[in-house]
């Protein structure tokens, strides 16, 4: 399944979560619960390894990891389908049927979309983007390998992600898994997180620089 901003809104537009964004519009809410916030990291944990030992069985571990990245690339881009997973106002099976239509227009693998299944008949899509980073950080981990999440502003090739793997696998001291994301805004160039670090290359920083600097000539 592979996402950008530009096909993100055609495969959520459309779908089941029309009639969600009327009832949304009522009452709105994109925050989670109160409570919520503190139990989605364990939650989080615990579906992302079943999910990993379902792939691992099925030998669909990259599969599985590509179809979560999509989908974290549709919660970023998408406000309705963001306030459907966030919100306690649309019963499950309103949720597990939206989700359902997104995944099968996203072109999803069977295992993710049965697993996102179980997930809203649980209750649990409020933990869904923890589920997606856990689960890449777990197969990461158990690869022995470091994460960069790299964001830039057009989507990066192959060729280009293997080069960044490749520039930071000797800072990183390892095998290095790069998890991308597009943020049009970026204007050019790479914003890298790898832990704690941050690398800002990105024309949009450089350009706020510049301008700071400006401000301090004359």
């Amino acid at each position: 399944m592979i996402v950008t901003p530009r096909t993100s809104s055609k495969l959520v537009s459309g779908t089941a979560l029309g009639a969600f964004r009327k009832k949304a519009v009522r009452g709105r809410s994109s925050e989670k619960p109160r409570g919520q916030a503190f139990v989605s990291s364990e939650i989080a944990g615990r579906y992302a390894t079943a999910l990993y030992d379902l792939a691992d069985t099925g030998k669909k571990l990259d599969e599985v990891a590509d179809d979560l990245r999509g989908l974290q690339q549709m919660l970023t881009d998408s406000a309705d389908l963001t306030r459907l997973v966030r919100s306690p106002l649309s019963d499950r099976d309103e949720q597990g049927k939206a989700m359902s239509a997104v995944l099968s227009k996203a072109g999803a693998t069977e295992l993710v979309t049965n697993f996102i299944g179980v997930v809203a008949r649980n209750g649990r899509l409020f933990a869904l983007a923890d589920m997606c980073d856990a689960y890449l950080k777990l197969l990461a981990s158990r690869r022995g390998e470091v994460t960069a999440q790299v964001t830039s502003a057009v989507k990066l090739t192959k060729a280009q992600e293997t080069a960044v793997a490749n520039a930071l696998k000797g800072e990183a001291g390892g095998k290095v898994a790069v998890e991308t994301s597009v943020d049009p805004g970026l204007l050019g160039g790479l914003v890298i997180r790898v832990g704690s670090r941050m690398i800002d290359t990105s024309i949009r920083t450089k350009l706020q620089q510049m301008r700071l600097a400006m401000k301090g000539v004359g």
